[in-house]
This record gives C-alpha cells, sequence and structure tokens, in this order.
C-alpha cells in the first residue's frame, strides 16, 4: 500500500512540473499567447509636463499605493516638483508686482485698459502726498 501511494505522488508530481513549466502544445518552446503582460503600477509622473501646474492637476493626483502604504519616494518627488513650480510662480508674481509698482500711476492705468482688465482697488489714482484724490471740496 505504501509504495502505492509513493507512485501515485510521483506522477502527480511529474505531472503537475510537466503542466507548469511545459508549453502544453509538446514543443518544450515557451507559451503564445496566456495572459497579457499587467500594467506598470507606477505612473511616470502624474503633473502635466507641457504647461504649469493648475490647481485641478494637484486634486486629481492619485498616487500608487504600496503593500505598506505609499511609496515615499514618488510622494516626494512630485512634492518636490510641485514646490519648485509654486515658488517659481510666486517670484513671477512678485517681479510682476514690483515691476508694477514701479510704474508711474498713468502708465499703469493704461497698461491696465490695454490689458483688457478693470479698475482694481491697486489701480485708483493717488495724490502726490499717496492718498485717494477723491472726497475733497
Amino acid at each position: 500500500m505504501f509504495w502505492w501511494l509513493m507512485a501515485a505522488m510521483v506522477v502527480v508530481v511529474g505531472g503537475v512540473t510537466l503542466a507548469v513549466l511545459g508549453s502544453g502544445d509538446g514543443s518544450g518552446g515557451p507559451v503564445s499567447g496566456g495572459l497579457p503582460d499587467a500594467e506598470p503600477d507606477r505612473p511616470h509622473d502624474p503633473l502635466p509636463t507641457d504647461r504649469p501646474v493648475a490647481p485641478a492637476d494637484v486634486v486629481a493626483v492619485r498616487l500608487p499605493v504600496a503593500p505598506r502604504g505609499y511609496r515615499m519616494a514618488e510622494v516626494d518627488e512630485v512634492l518636490d516638483r510641485l514646490a519648485a513650480e509654486l515658488a517659481e510662480r510666486d517670484a513671477r508674481i512678485a517681479e510682476l508686482r514690483a515691476e508694477l509698482r514701479a510704474r508711474p500711476v498713468g502708465e499703469r492705468a493704461v497698461a491696465h485698459a490695454e490689458a483688457g482688465g478693470t479698475a482694481g482697488p491697486g489701480d485708483a489714482p493717488t495724490g502726490a502726498d499717496g492718498t485717494a484724490g477723491e472726497g475733497r471740496g
């Protein structure tokens, strides 16, 4: 009885081995067809590279989750890039505001009108003493 069980076990193990390693067509070559390749679970970069990052892009970022949470390297990479772009944007805004403050008041109104904007709180003409020129009389 023992030898029959051992022979059956050898046959089963050999059959499973051939089924797993064999091609199924008897040629011994690799199996054609089969399962499709798995899609990579790492996006290249979830933020756009052809334009500045918009708030909607940041909201839409979905970072892949690894078995123990987020991949810290990918999160750090995305956040570093986002921080660099925002810092660059803030520096450019500060530069443009300083340039605007350096212009005389008349040029500001002309530049603003050429841009198609409406008068904002910073565009009100001021007198020589820096106060608004309204309410006199």
